[in-house]
């Protein structure tokens, strides 16, 4: 079995700003952090699409993420992941709930600044430890104590997540509490001035 597919997004149309209104959106955090039951509510409230990447991932390769971890390994797995990104990036707009390790790849991460709105789902490891409890499905807690595991990707991943576009926090609140807060800040967003050409 070979993992990939050709993606339609060529290299050069990864280079010209979207209006900000055209944008994708597009969650980052860590697994547990709520990015998938948030995404749902927000493209609920928005009136957009809403797609898993993980979910997308298996349908491109015909197995589960588990398994292509197990035959292929996580190099493969994050290569079929960043090929799928960029084909929904290129589609239309909507709600986008990516894997904890997505926007590490500096390739995906690029094509979301330019073509999406990113949105970093913030909580502490005790959140994060709880959500994550007796989820067998995800390959990275299985190989080890996952508390562990959590704070290592923390302290690995968050410096990555810090340069996602909007930052909320989502440890104490309610699912509807923490959509009133991205929906908030995307619509702060927004609100801002477009920035002069040339502008950093």
């Amino acid at each position: 079995m070979t993992l990939s597919f050709s993606s339609p997004m060529p290299p050069e149309a990864v280079g010209v700003p979207l209006a900000l209104a055209q944008r994708s959106i597009v969650m980052v955090g860590l697994m547990g952090a709520g990015k998938s039951a948030i995404g749902k509510r927000l493209a609920m409230r928005l009136g957009l699409p809403f797609v898993d990447t993980d979910r997308e991932v298996e349908t491109a390769a015909g197995c589960s993420i588990a398994e292509i971890f197990e035959l292929y390994g996580e190099t493969a797995f994050r290569d079929v992941e960043r090929r799928v990104i960029l084909r929904l990036l290129e589609g239309a707009r909507g709600v986008m709930a990516t894997g904890g390790g997505a926007f590490m790849d500096p390739q995906t991460r690029e094509a979301i600044k330019l073509r999406g709105l990113s949105v970093w789902l913030q909580a502490d490891l005790d959140t994060l430890v709880r959500r994550t409890a007796k989820r067998t499905h995800r390959p990275l807690l299985n190989s080890g104590d996952p508390r562990e595991v959590l704070a290592r990707l923390m302290a690995a991943r968050e410096p990555v997540y810090a340069l996602a576009d909007l930052h909320v926090q989502s440890s104490e609140a309610s699912p509807e509490e923490t959509t009133q807060r991205v929906a908030a800040a995307i619509s702060a967003r927004c609100a801002e001035p477009a920035a002069e050409p040339g502008t950093p």
